[in-house]
């Protein structure tokens, strides 16, 4: 077994992964800020059902609810209010416990229409597929091992950013997110923290020429395709 091969296919799953949360989970489906085709839509959410089995609509109303209480009682996961730590090594169950409840997935997605893969029954465990396509590459053991560790990266990425982006970095705007430009670079941009909820619904999350949001050149490239449209961009860039 090549061990540096299938790490690069690991972190390059991983990559896409990641792609696929800021473009169409977090961009298109939560903010609107900009409309996808169809099948590009279907294919990220095919890909999001196969390697973490999140259900869109239910990371939509998580993450709405955090804006609706950003580091206020009633944030899902909050470091100034429950501690760093806690969000660093706990994300993935304060997000599963507010995921569960149908309370907020109905009070925060009632525009969510779903799609063909929604439809499927118990599409949460489309992990098994992802499973599956590791174990042909990398054979029973190691493919599963490959596969794992891919989720427990994207969980810790995710937790870097609900964390670390509201506790530690700098700030261009007057809001208690924050922005660590080498979290932004394993998150397509979304280590941009602070930009993002200065300007939620835009695009693009880089307002200075020192960062770097890797979805957006993503973006204009599926926009020059006829694959996308842009539908808001910030009002302003920061000083």
């Amino acid at each position: 077994m090549n061990l540096l091969w299938m790490s690069l296919v690991t972190f390059g799953v991983l990559q896409v992964t990641v792609f696929c949360t800021t473009i169409y989970l977090h961009r298109s489906l939560t903010h609107r800020s900009l409309e996808l085709h169809p099948a590009v839509a279907f294919l990220m959410h095919l890909h999001l059902m196969a390697f973490t089995g999140l259900i869109p609509r239910q990371w939509v109303a998580v993450h709405r609810k955090h804006h609706h209480f950003s580091d206020q009682e009633g944030d899902p996961h909050s470091p100034l209010l429950v501690g760093l730590w806690r969000i660093l090594l706990g994300n993935y169950f304060y997000y599963r416990k507010e995921a569960a409840n149908p309370a907020t997935v109905r009070k925060y997605t009632p525009d969510y229409k779903p799609d063909l893969l929604d439809r499927i029954p118990h599409n949460g465990y489309g992990i098994v597929l992802g499973y599956g396509i590791f174990m042909l590459m990398f054979g029973p053991a190691w493919g599963a091992a490959a596969m794992t560790a891919q989720m427990i990266l994207y969980v810790l990425l995710s937790a870097s950013i609900n964390g670390l982006c509201h506790q530690v970095g700098y700030r261009n705007f007057d809001n208690t997110a924050t922005n660590l430009v080498w979290v932004a670079l394993l998150t397509g941009g979304e280590g941009l923290h602070n930009n993002h909820h200065e300007f939620p619904t835009s695009a693009r999350f880089s307002q200075k020429a020192r960062e770097i949001d890797l979805a957006w050149p993503v973006i204009r490239l599926l926009e020059s395709a006829g694959l996308a449209k842009v539908k808001r961009l910030p009002a302003a860039k920061a000083a």
